[in-house]
């Protein structure tokens, strides 16, 4: 049970009121509320506030190294998902290639698109990056055609729809086969 004097600062359990003690009288004591009323409460119905708790970093460290529970650590297998994941993704929406649209044709706009999908996708090539995903969005279907177009100008790659659950219909995956 704590020892309450006059003028510590006190909460009163399971109710949200502060105050401070103006007079102890046994196992009683005298609140004066924030609110300016005086109330009197058992001391089992109060609590001291406004004493800082000191804790060393040591301290701190101590108490959790005891608690710590030592795990073996577990060799890094990839699931089977993420040995299937796509290595490389290729946000084609404009508002990622270019601070402003502003001056920009339609014709302008899926130039710079496909410019950057043929420029990507020679970069994966060089680099031995087996799956691409291409994320074209949906609209009209004008860029993903064209993009389509571009993939069959390729021996080494083969392409399909980007698993819907992630991209929903707006993305275009590729295989690049190595062996060449």
């Amino acid at each position: 049970m704590s020892h309450f004097v006059i003028g510590d600062k006190v909460e009163v359990l399971d109710e949200s009121l502060k105050g401070v003690v103006q007079e102890v009288d046994g196992n009683w004591v005298t609140v004066e509320l924030e609110d300016g009323f005086l109330m009197r409460y058992s001391t089992s119905e109060l609590i001291k506030t406004g004493h800082q708790l000191s804790v060393t970093n040591y301290d701190v460290a101590k108490i959790k190294n005891e608690k710590e529970i030592p795990r073996r650590k577990r060799p890094n297998t990839l699931k089977p998902k993420e040995k299937n994941a796509p290595k490389m993704e290729v946000d084609l929406h404009i508002h990622q290639l270019v601070q402003s649209t502003k001056g920009l044709s339609n014709f302008d706009i899926l130039n710079l698109q496909l410019d950057t999908a043929k420029r990507q996708l020679d970069f994966a090539i060089r680099k031995r990056i087996q799956k691409v995903v291409f994320i074209h969005g949906v609209g009209e279907g004008v860029l993903k055609e064209e993009l389509h177009y571009l993939f069959k100008k390729y021996d080494n790659i083969k392409f399909y729809d980007a698993e819907y659950q992630k991209y929903g219909l707006g993305a275009t995956e590729i295989y690049i086969y190595q062996n060449s």
